[in-house]
């Protein structure tokens, strides 16, 4: 697994797991394996209680969104699938304060340690994508985390 040489993103994603399924790392870190990674692609998962668990060590190119992966962080929070009531999608928001606000918090900590990152949802990048099933441009708002960072200016 090769060290990610940059970091321009921090990409927003949902596990495609049912409300009732209380998964974390070690559960995903199984069905990449079996997909024939080396391991958790995210970096981070947020468990349905809010917990964050770290996947992938943070300084490692991820393996969560094709084409961004070497220079990109990956957020996963489980849940985002609808049990089938007659919808037509089978993706809902069904995530908990708990988990929003481990993300918030989340984004927050990486945002200082990466400054000129911009967050986004992985359907924003890959638009075949509907994860991480809610809008990520309004949750960045409702929680004052701008999308775009800046570069900081060294002190003279």
């Amino acid at each position: 697994m090769s060290k990610r040489k940059t970091t321009s993103e921090i990409v927003i994603h949902c596990s495609a797991t049912y409300a009732d399924m209380d998964i974390g790392v070690a559960e995903i870190d199984s069905w990449h394996k079996d997909r024939g990674w080396s391991g958790c692609g995210y970096h981070y998962i947020v468990r349905r209680d809010g917990t964050p668990e770290i996947g992938r060590d943070i300084t490692k190119k991820g393996a969560h969104c094709f084409g961004l992966n070497q220079r990109s962080v990956g957020i996963c929070l489980v849940g985002g699938l609808r049990k089938p009531k007659g919808s037509k999608s089978p993706y809902e928001d069904n995530f908990t304060k708990e988990q929003k606000d481990t993300l918030a918090d989340l984004l927050r900590v990486l945002r200082r340690g990466y400054p000129a990152t911009t967050i986004l949802g992985h359907n924003e990048y890959d638009k075949r994508k509907a994860c991480p099933v809610f809008n990520v441009d309004q949750f960045l708002k409702r929680n004052k985390i701008p999308k775009k960072g800046t570069t900081l200016k060294k002190e003279k």
